[in-house]
């Protein structure tokens, strides 16, 4: 944990070099993706020595599919390989970790780098195997023409913004990241003369980096002490569950389930800050004129902690990894998309039991609160008093369906899950 920190502290005062000293106006895009590269290979050496070389050799073995396998199969090799691999190594944990988390625990960028290998197979599918009229507006955007170089490659895979704690992005929004023309796509959107300028604004992210560095200090403190005070073990103490009303037993889980949230606030936010701080991750403007910079944001805290509804939960949490589900499972499942997309994300995690009762669990609340929200809300809409009397309700019904399905995957194993669901 120690190693994480001082890694993402340091690619934070790299990544603000990297923009003022390496940025598209002083480097070329050839030195930009080389000290890229290179910073994100030592951090992987610094931060799991030899078990970085799971990271290399995933890779490698992936650039060599991508350059020999037929383009109509390309994504399926890809998918294969690094899903495979990656679950060869979750097995290993399960043996070598006994459902702890050492510090040598390289899984967490092997995760990463597999959603990046698969995006890029996906999307050079879409590209040069698949005819324009075939896809979705999105795919169309983010189809990938050309295989890239090596050094391309590298750098989008082994970068040192994302190599530690991600998020994952799309390669096509990364290259144009390199070369300088990310912003400036973006603010060619909006029509800045109507506006009254006269030429295209430079929006800085030192703004967004300062709020999103506070709001990681703030989920430091809170998970160095409200976290630790209140651990989820705790729940299935048999003094605990003797002793406990029922009801009481709801609000505790409630309190420890937001106590699992601040460590990953922090580590989200801050993997965002670092790629901001490059100059990586602007959005565009929104309807009031700000300059948005949450392109890689992998949550949104009002929107989860206010969610009246679990999609709307789920939708706010881990948001880049929500969005590689949708476009590498979701939007191309021949059948069953809801089923098959919860099931790859429990692969993806890991094998521990507790993911798996988490995942198919949130399957039968996805449909179960889908099909109660298209038949039971236009019921609620009439008046405002029977609007905030279904939002009350349905935010106290979506937090405690959010923490019944997560429980599992912070205890991990079958026991402590089959005692908690008791």
């Amino acid at each position: 944990q120690i190693n994480f920190v001082a890694c993402q502290l340091f690619a934070l005062l790299a990544a603000f070099w990297f923009r003022i000293y390496l940025g598209p106006s002083h480097a070329s895009s050839a030195v930009r993706h080389a000290f890229a590269t290179l910073f994100g290979i030592y951090f992987a050496v610094f931060c799991f020595g030899w078990y970085s070389i799971h990271l290399f050799v995933l890779v490698v073995m992936n650039y060599g599919i991508m350059n020999m396998a037929s383009i109509p199969n390309i994504h399926r090799y890809s998918f294969v390989v690094a899903m495979g691999y990656l679950t060869l190594c979750h097995i290993s944990r399960i043996y070598i970790f006994h459902y702890g988390i050492l510090t040598t625990d390289f899984s967490g960028p092997l995760m990463i780098i597999t959603q990046k290998i698969t995006t890029l197979a996906c999307q050079l599918h879409d590209g040069i195997g698949r005819q324009a009229e075939e896809l979705t507006a999105e795919q169309n955007r983010l189809a990938v023409k050309t295989r890239p170089s090596l050094l391309e490659y590298l750098s989008y895979l082994l970068n040192f913004m994302s190599i530690i704690a991600g998020p994952c992005s799309n390669y096509k929004d990364y290259i144009a990241f390199i070369e300088g023309r990310h912003v400036h796509m973006k603010l060619l959107e909006v029509n800045w003369k109507q506006k009254g300028y006269d030429r295209l604004p430079d929006p800085s992210p030192t703004g967004a980096v300062m709020y999103k560095l506070c709001v990681t200090v703030v989920s430091l403190i809170l998970f160095l002490t409200f976290t630790k005070n209140f651990p989820m073990a705790y729940i299935v103490d048999n003094e605990f569950l003797d002793k406990t009303p029922f009801l009481s037993r709801l609000g505790y889980l409630y309190v420890v389930t937001q106590a699992a949230k601040p460590k990953y606030y922090f580590a989200w936010t801050l993997a965002d800050a670092v790629n901001n701080a490059a100059g990586y991750g602007f959005s565009g403007v929104d309807e009031r004129g700000t300059f948005r910079w949450d392109l890689l944001s992998n949550l949104n805290i009002w929107n989860i902690e206010t969610a009246t509804s679990f999609k709307m939960y789920i939708g706010n949490w881990n948001i880049q990894t929500a969005a590689w589900l949708k476009r590498v499972c979701y939007d191309r499942a021949p059948w069953y998309p809801t089923a098959l997309t919860f099931i790859l994300s429990a692969l993806w995690h890991g094998i521990y039991p507790g993911y798996y009762f988490t995942f198919l669990t949130g399957i039968l609340i996805t449909l179960t609160a889908r099909a109660i929200r298209n038949n039971c809300r236009h019921y609620f809409l009439s008046s405002v008093p029977l609007k905030i009397a279904y939002d009350v309700v349905t935010w106290l019904v979506t937090q405690l369906a959010v923490c019944y399905t997560v429980a599992p995957f912070v205890m991990l194993a079958v026991e402590p899950t089959i005692k908690f669901y008791k």
